[in-house]
């Protein structure tokens, strides 16, 4: 088995935050065009094995320890709710006394065993990047099957029983979301979902500037109207 993976420590709203990635590859139930990771080899939504992660857990508290972190970020490479030793990896973090984020999509929110899970966490962020359903097939090529409303219901339905923080990511893409409608639809998405912290965001990899990149204009333009909604 393969160890976890981190990212250097960061203040975030006085918190010391550590990021991790618990997965020794890239697998998703996405395979999105625009993921800075690349392609979805391991194309999956059901949780499998990695192995043991008795080893992971020493170093992570080594560097939990080490660190002084206050609040441990879960951000793998894919959908970290398809290790099936997540329970146990979230428990042991809270053990330690604490604070948990997880990063997922948000598809998987919808389903019974990945929102125990989920609730598990003090807070979990879900993410939007496109917003017509023909965009969604096409540009982040999902396992066959799943659809946008069904996506954005998961994350409604996963919100309104959740007691935690939950944050909602929305990625501005050129010409995917950044029109009059497709920014009218994004607000009525966040009033659907009630986030209790939304974060605009835009594609920051080089590779992805020239074709799919906004400008600063724009995005603020399209920040201001979309946290207006979310206050």
């Amino acid at each position: 088995m393969q160890g976890f993976d981190y990212k250097d420590i960061y203040i975030e709203d006085g918190k010391r935050v550590l990021e991790v990635n618990i997965l020794p590859e890239k697998y998703c139930n996405f395979d999105c065009i625009f993921c800075p990771i690349g392609r979805s080899k391991n194309k999956i939504d059901t949780q499998i094995t990695f192995g043991n992660v008795t080893e992971s857990l020493t170093e992570l508290e080594k560097i939990i320890e080490q660190t002084n972190a206050e609040l441990v970020l879960i951000n793998s490479k894919g959908e970290a709710l398809i290790h099936n030793q997540i329970r146990n990896i979230i428990s042991f973090i809270k053990n330690k006394g604490l604070s948990v984020r997880l990063f997922s999509n948000g598809y998987l929110l919808g389903r019974k065993d990945c929102m125990e899970i989920a609730n598990m966490c003090d807070e979990v962020v879900g993410e939007l990047k496109v917003i017509t359903e023909e965009t969604f097939q096409k540009a982040q090529r999902p396992i066959q099957g799943y659809t946008l409303d069904q996506y954005i219901s998961n994350m409604v339905n996963f919100q309104k029983q959740y007691n935690g923080k939950f944050i909602f990511e929305v990625t501005i893409i050129r010409g995917y979301n950044d029109d009059e409608v497709s920014v009218q639809k994004l607000k009525d998405v966040i009033e659907d979902i009630s986030p209790d912290k939304l974060i605009v965001v835009r594609l920051e990899e080089e590779k992805f500037q020239k074709k799919l990149g906004i400008t600063d204009e724009r995005f603020a333009e399209i920040t201001n109207m979309l946290q207006s909604i979310a206050q």
